[in-house]
C-alpha cells in the first residue's frame, strides 16, 4: 500500500464513510433498482461522500452519465469511469439547466441546508418529465424511552452535538410531505429502524463513531471516555437493544 493508501486508511473520515456506505447502500440500492433506469439516464449524486452510489449508478447507466457533487471531494475520483465527473460543489449553488437529470440521489443532504425545500424545488426543476427523486434522511426519535440510563444519556450527547452543528435531527419525518409539494407523484416512505443491536454494520458504525468521534464530547463535559466504553461494550448485548433513529427513504417522479 502507497504512504497515500495508508494515510487515507488511516483517516477517520475515511473508516466512518466506508462503514457508513457498507451500512446504507443496500437500502439505497434496491429503492434505485426497483426505479425502471435505463442505460442512458443522466444521474446526479448530491453529497456523494466517498462515491460508492456514484461508481455503481455509473456502471447501470454505461450509455448515460453520473455527476457526483460534494463539497469536499478529496476522497472522491472518476476511478476510470468514462460517464462520471467529479464536481466540487455546493448544492445550495447550483445552477444545472432544467431537464439535466433523470435521477436524483440525495442521500443524508436535507438535514444539513438551510433551506432544503427549496432545493428540493430546484432539484424537480433539473429532472426531466418521467425522472426521479430519491432522498434519504434521520428522525431522530426522543431518547426518553431508551433501555438504560446509560443509553439516554449517550444518544442525548450525540444528537444535542449533531443539532449545536445545524443538523436538523427530524427532517426525515418531513420528507414524504416535502416531496410531494414540489409537485412530484409516486410518492413512496420506506423506514428502516437504526440504532443499539438492529445489525451488525449497524453496531460497527455506531463503535466506531464513538470511537473516533467521541472526544469532544468527553471534553466539553457530556460523557466520560468510561462512559463510551461501557455503551460500545454494550452494543451487541440483546438488553441494550433499542431505536434511537428511523431512517426515511423516499422516491418521487416527476411527471410533467
Amino acid at each position: 500500500m502507497s504512504e497515500t493508501n495508508e494515510k487515507a486508511a488511516q483517516d477517520p473520515e475515511v473508516v466512518l464513510g466506508e462503514l457508513w456506505q457498507r451500512n446504507y447502500d443496500p437500502t439505497t440500492r434496491q429503492i434505485i433498482e426497483e426505479l425502471p433506469i435505463r442505460p442512458h439516464w443522466r444521474c446526479l449524486d448530491v453529497g456523494a461522500g466517498l462515491g460508492s452510489m456514484s461508481y455503481w449508478m455509473a456502471e447501470r447507466v454505461p450509455q448515460g452519465s453520473v455527476l457526483a457533487v460534494d463539497t469536499e471531494t478529496r476522497h472522491l475520483s472518476g476511478r476510470g469511469f468514462s460517464n462520471l465527473t467529479v464536481r466540487q460543489l455546493d448544492v445550495t449553488e447550483a445552477d444545472f439547466e432544467e431537464e439535466s437529470f433523470d435521477l436524483i440521489l440525495l442521500r443524508s443532504v436535507l438535514a444539513h441546508l438551510g433551506d432544503p425545500e427549496k432545493v428540493l424545488e430546484k432539484a424537480v426543476e433539473w429532472l426531466s418529465p418521467g425522472g426521479w427523486v430519491v432522498a434519504e434522511d434521520f428522525y431522530f426519535l426522543p431518547s426518553e424511552d431508551g433501555p438504560s440510563a446509560l443509553n439516554r444519556k449517550v444518544v442525548d450527547a450525540y444528537t444535542g452535538a449533531a443539532a449545536q452543528s445545524g443538523m436538523d435531527m427530524r427532517l426525515g419525518r418531513r420528507l414524504p410531505a416535502m416531496l410531494a409539494r414540489t409537485g412530484l407523484d409516486d410518492v413512496e416512505t420506506r423506514l428502516r429502524p437504526l440504532g443499539p443491536g438492529q445489525g451488525d454494520r449497524e453496531n460497527e458504525l455506531m463503535r466506531r463513531r464513538m470511537e473516533l468521534q467521541g472526544h469532544p464530547l468527553v471534553e466539553n463535559g457530556l460523557l466520560t471516555a468510561e462512559e463510551i466504553a461501557e455503551f460500545n461494550a454494550g452494543l451487541d448485548d440483546p438488553r441494550s437493544r433499542d431505536v434511537t433513529t428511523l431512517l426515511f427513504s423516499v422516491q418521487g417522479r416527476r411527471t410533467t
